[in-house]
């Protein structure tokens, strides 16, 4: 089933493909299917003297990781453009 119409000077379409609802504003996806969850950041660094550059490394290549996991949830989902 598809639906569409005039929303202002831009346009909308709400599709149902196979359950999965999407919606598109002027021809770009605004929302698809929900992504699957992302796990929460580790919080627990503490930065004392024998806090080494390896570990600190390691803190940073997971929280890019993290952030990396959230952009790609955020495209995925058509919140934002890829």
């Amino acid at each position: 089933m598809k639906v569409g119409g005039k929303a202002g000077a831009g346009s909308f379409e709400v599709s149902d493909n196979d359950g999965n609802v999407e919606l598109k504003v002027d021809g770009n996806k605004a929302l698809d299917a929900q992504q699957s969850a992302i796990a929460d950041a580790s919080e627990a660094h503490d930065l004392n003297a024998t806090f080494s550059d390896t570990e600190a490394e390691a803190a940073l290549d997971a929280l890019g990781a993290k952030i990396n996991a959230i952009i790609a949830a955020l495209e995925a989902h058509g919140l934002i453009a890829s």
